[in-house]
């Protein structure tokens, strides 16, 4: 394989670990050439267990002239500073959500992207699977009518440490950027770009970061709308329900469907009850599939960019509606 093919990881976070490495040994596109960790204790492990170079250092592998690709998965608050460094390497990069914490970064950083070429690809892998594309072609074939409202949640349980990286303000944590953000993103596949937040709620529970939410998207020059929930202290939910003037549409795992999961659509009228199954998918080598061709073509990284700018505009927004 093309030493151009050849992909290194910033931060050996779990994600990275558990379904990014896989991917991308599955994927026809990458080799994993190096990871970069603080994790002093598991660098002899790395590189024995993934057979790639090893760094210490993040800036070294940013440097490594034998890869064109990163992908990073470090906490929020770090985007910035290290998609800013790869970018000005001229490194293609794909960085967990959210891309950074506000939008004058997430600007800056599409600016340099732009500048120098490099696709700058938020991993929001649920955009990849079919599950989304078939919901979308259903609302086109109008199975269940014109749509007049869609709900979407995604809430998990109370995490098991206290020193979860999610919940330190100073690292880009709360409910919001981690788990608010898909819906957020959900709104821009189902109800198009022009769109804005029109009521917001956060809540904090005594701690440094918001711990649940949640508010509605509007279209700007539509009558459509999608409410949605986030949290970190809930009962587990993970769905989109679409509600329309003869039916509705729904699905339990939109956002996080494993690759051995079968996912199930739910397309329910007055007249019929159709459960429509998928095969099996991974999400996370779509992604990454996805990832490579948008650094060899140009459209793609613009729609990119655009994608970019408004989910952090929308972020803003929601803060913004939340505070008043």
């Amino acid at each position: 394989m093309s030493k151009n093919n050849n992909i290194g990881i910033i931060g050996f976070a779990s994600i990275a670990k558990k379904a990014i490495i896989p991917a991308i040994k599955e994927s026809q596109y990458f080799n994993l050439y190096a990871v970069a960790t603080q994790k002093r204790n598991i660098l002899e492990i790395i590189g024995n267990e993934y057979k790639c170079k090893v760094y210490t250092n993040y800036q070294d592998l940013i440097d490594d002239s034998f890869l064109n690709f990163v992908y990073i998965p470090l906490p929020n608050s770090l985007h910035y500073e290290w998609v800013k460094k790869s970018l000005l390497a001229k490194k293609h990069v794909l960085v967990e959500k959210s891309l950074a914490c506000n939008l004058k970064e997430v600007t800056e950083l599409n600016d340099i992207a732009k500048q120098n070429g490099c696709a700058l690809i938020e991993n929001f892998q649920f955009k990849k699977h079919s599950q989304l594309t078939e919901i979308i072609k259903l609302i086109d074939a109008k199975k269940i009518g014109d749509i007049r409202s869609i709900r979407s949640s995604f809430c998990f349980p109370p995490f098991a440490d206290n020193d979860n990286i999610r919940l330190k303000r100073n690292l880009g944590g709360g409910a919001l950027l981690d788990a608010g953000a898909y819906p957020l993103k959900l709104a821009q596949q189902v109800l198009g770009n022009k769109i804005e937040v029109s009521s917001a709620k956060l809540n904090y529970e005594n701690k440094e970061v918001d711990i649940w939410g949640g508010g509605m998207i509007s279209q700007k020059d539509g009558p459509l709308f999608l409410q949605f929930s986030f949290g970190f202290d809930h009962f587990y939910q993970c769905n989109v329900e679409i509600i329309g003037t003869t039916g509705k549409i729904s699905t339990q795992r939109i956002f996080t469907a494993p690759p051995n999961y079968s996912v199930e659509i739910l397309v329910e009228t007055s007249n019929d009850k159709q459960i429509i199954v998928l095969l099996e998918e991974n999400h996370f080598v779509s992604m990454l599939n996805y990832f490579y061709l948008c650094t060899e073509n140009e459209s793609l990284r613009n729609k990119e960019y655009k994608e970019n700018i408004l989910q952090a505009l929308l972020i803003e927004q929601f803060l913004q509606k939340a505070h008043e």
